[in-house]
């Protein structure tokens, strides 16, 4: 898992990729492609 400064960059990269809240934590995840998985905060 990358960690980001720009979470747009990572969501515009594979139209699988959703943006997720969890405990004050933004993480792009993707099923389909896991590489694309990453965080900021």
């Amino acid at each position: 898992m990358k960690i980001v400064n720009s979470i747009k960059t990572i969501k515009v990269r594979d139209k699988n990729s959703r943006v997720i809240r969890r405990k004050g934590r933004t993480y792009v995840i993707n099923k389909i492609n896991p590489r694309y998985k990453a965080r900021q905060g």
